[in-house]
């Protein structure tokens, strides 16, 4: 039995499914999760000494990969200084500001300690300031575990594990919710005629990364746009995944849309629990203190957090590492699409910068119901081979590979040697 077994066995004991986020269980491709005892840059390295180009790098959380001296250094600088103070610190208005002058699309912004809470946050401000309730979300975008937003097609990890939406949501919490398709204007446009009045906010990933790497079809972003402004609505970019990976300002960056509100997490918190939403001051000033809507935490702004996600958007913005990740992913990309026709392997990798998803089928994947056609089963078999190669996947093909910016050309070349043996 090797370590990750024994450690698996006691997990379970004591730990429901033996892990904390239920794809960690490897549910979706079958086997042992693998434990893992330290990172290094690119690479992971388990209980049992093996090592692994990390194609997860915390499911998009470094950037830099793991480890990294400088974000590190600011880590132990601040602990020094105390973990926890539950009062107002210089750090996190320095967060902030890198935040604002980062993202086009923000003018105010509160940290918080996670995405679901950011989300759950912003949606509640949408609903207080525009005196609204409905908001409508998109089938396989995923925006956290939050009672409204798992409703129907909530994203990868309930797809993952092949449940619709979660027993314990009640009717009352989702009756709010409206569901449609990603990538489909027409139908948000019908829903809209028919809610309009009603709904206060859309909130989308603008790539959808939690059914698998999905882009915006052309228009299709603009188009959510315009029904918010003709309706009243706010619009929400989720950039929890997007934000300071497609580039320093996000998706809404890259595809110049500014969102009214955004929500943020991962990298802005360089590897440590913390993440935020924010968006147009009027909207935000609306928040308490200074206005009626309610939200609070404890850890929020916490300055250890806060210190390593500083480090990590200084270092994104000194380094500027997007354009060679994503010709790094444009490598990956082609060089995987050949090794597949080369076996006789239906494929569809899609891209959005950096991001990339391999999926089973020879047919386009364009929303939801396209990715859940894919032949996973196949995934999970292309999962265990590359893992058992020395290549760590995300253990469920609804989720993205990530890159990190130390990835280098030997790591690149092991993946592609990985999957070229790879038969089916």
């Amino acid at each position: 039995m090797t370590t990750s077994e024994e450690l698996f066995e006691r997990a379970q004991r004591v730990i429901p499914g033996g892990v904390d986020s239920p794809v960690r269980a490897f549910g979706g491709v079958g086997g042992t999760p693998i434990f893992i005892e330290r990172g290094e840059g690119a690479e992971l390295i388990d209980a049992d000494g093996n090592r692994y180009v990390d194609l997860i790098q915390s499911w998009g959380a470094l950037l830099f990969g793991h480890a990294h001296p400088e974000i590190l250094s600011a880590i132990a600088a601040a602990a020094a200084k105390g973990t926890t103070f539950g009062a107002p610190t210089l750090g996190e208005v320095e967060l902030a500001e890198a935040i604002i002058a980062a993202v086009p699309g923000v003018e105010m912004v509160r940290l918080v300690s996670s995405g679901t809470e950011a989300t759950m946050s912003a949606i509640r401000l949408a609903r207080g300031t525009t005196g609204r309730d409905k908001l409508l979300k998109f089938e396989g975008c995923y925006h956290g575990h939050s009672d409204s937003l798992l409703a129907a097609g909530a994203g990868s990890g309930l797809a993952t594990l092949g449940i619709p939406s979660s027993p314990g949501v009640t009717a009352g919490a989702a009756q709010d919710t409206l569901t449609s398709s990603f990538n489909d204007l027409q139908a948000a446009r019908v829903l809209f005629a028919e809610w309009g009045r009603d709904i206060a906010v859309v909130i989308v990933e603008p790539v959808a990364a939690n059914m698998g790497v999905v882009p915006p079809a052309p228009g299709f972003l603009e188009g959510l746009r315009e029904l918010c402004d003709h309706h009243g609505s706010l619009l929400l970019f989720d950039e929890v995944i997007t934000g300071f990976r497609m580039g320093l300002g996000g998706a809404q960056g890259v595809f110049a849309i500014r969102p009214d509100l955004s929500t943020f997490g991962k990298i802005m918190g360089g590897g440590f629990p913390c993440a935020a939403f924010g968006g147009r001051e009027d909207l935000m000033s609306q928040l308490a203190p200074t206005g009626p809507i309610y939200q609070a935490g404890t850890l929020s702004g916490n300055p250890v957090a806060v210190a390593a996600g500083s480090a990590a958007i200084a270092l994104a913005a000194m380094l500027d590492p997007y354009a060679r990740m994503e010709q790094i992913a444009m490598t990956l990309v082609e060089g995987l699409a050949e090794r597949f026709g080369r076996s006789g392997i239906p494929a569809t990798i899609n891209r959005s910068a950096s991001l990339f998803s391999v999926f089973f089928t020879a047919d386009p994947v364009r929303n939801f119901a396209d990715a859940k056609r894919a032949d996973h089963e196949r995934y999970a078999r292309f999962f265990h081979h590359m893992l058992a190669a020395g290549v760590y996947l995300a253990p469920s093909g609804y989720e993205l590979w990530t890159l990190s910016a130390v990835l280098t050309e030997g790591h690149v070349q092991r993946v592609l040697d990985a999957a070229a043996t790879f038969t089916g």
